[in-house]
């Protein structure tokens, strides 16, 4: 197989769940400009807080996204994007994939 701009060590799989879900990329693409907690996130992205907490809960099962404070914190919970998910979100900004 042949690489397409040199995304041949990228994990397809995890960047085809991220863009089968308009929640999953809106959640990448906030958290790549900075940590934030769910409700700014769904301010920025006009989405429910509902959708946006499914999202970071689907995320995170795959090491997308982590929780930036204790596990215990109810409130006030900050998310960041992890390195892996920086270089997917990359790779569906340069291949127009969002």
């Amino acid at each position: 197989m042949s690489s397409v701009d040199g995304t041949d060590d990228v994990p397809w799989d995890d960047v085809g769940f991220v863009i089968s879900s308009h929640y999953r990329v809106s959640v990448l693409e906030r958290l790549s400009e900075g940590p934030a907690t769910p409700t700014q996130i769904a301010t920025d992205s006009e989405s429910a807080v509902a959708h946006v907490s499914r999202a970071l809960q689907e995320l995170r099962d795959r090491s997308l996204v982590e929780l930036l404070v204790p596990e215990q914190r109810r409130k006030g919970r900050v998310y960041g994007i992890t390195d892996d998910a920086e270089n997917i979100w990359t790779v569906i900004q340069t291949q127009q994939m969002a």
